[in-house]
């Protein structure tokens, strides 16, 4: 009886060992699942306030462009403006100084709108494009082609490559 005993009692200490093995590894497996998820919700929390941030910095920005989108026009005109000012008040003023003048405001323009990506369109000779031009008369010129510009009246614009105003024309018609 006492080999059962300690059979008995070994076979005890085995169970509660094991029991104590098991335990021990759920409580380290524990454990671990709760540092990642510390690790998880920590990340998820820099992620959200970096999120945060960077909306806010954009809201900012968004709303500095729109409020001060002109200013890059307005600044590009001025120099425009002091020539013409410049040319209003000149005391010696013959019609070819004004119109030596007025070639220097269109040279300026024309330049400052080439660095703002505006670019003039509707030349005499190019055919009609409903979609570029609006044809305000039509007449026939044998001489040119069917649907082709003969006269412009004012000139179109697009800006960074969209339609900002319409060529106004006159089209042959055949």
């Amino acid at each position: 009886m006492p080999n059962k005993n300690k059979e008995t009692r070994k076979k005890a200490e085995a169970k509660v060992s094991k029991a104590k093995k098991v335990k021990d590894i759920k409580k380290s497996a524990n454990d671990i699942l709760e540092k990642k998820i510390k690790d998880i919700e920590d990340k998820h929390l820099r992620l959200k306030a970096e999120f945060e941030n960077f909306r806010r910095r954009k809201s900012e920005e968004i709303s500095n462009i729109l409020q001060f989108d002109g200013e890059k026009a307005i600044i590009g005109f001025l120099p425009i403006i002091d020539d013409l000012k410049r040319m209003i008040n000149t005391k010696d003023s013959n019609d070819n100084l004004l119109k030596d003048g007025v070639k220097l405001v269109d040279s300026k323009i024309e330049k400052y709108f080439e660095s703002i990506e505006v670019v003039s369109f509707g030349e005499r000779g190019e055919i009609m494009d409903p979609e570029l031009h609006d044809a305000m008369l039509t007449q026939n010129d044998k001489k040119a082609k069917n649907h082709s510009i003969l006269e412009v009246f004012e000139k179109g614009y697009t800006y960074r490559e969209k339609v900002i105003r319409h060529a106004k024309v006159i089209v042959n018609k055949k």
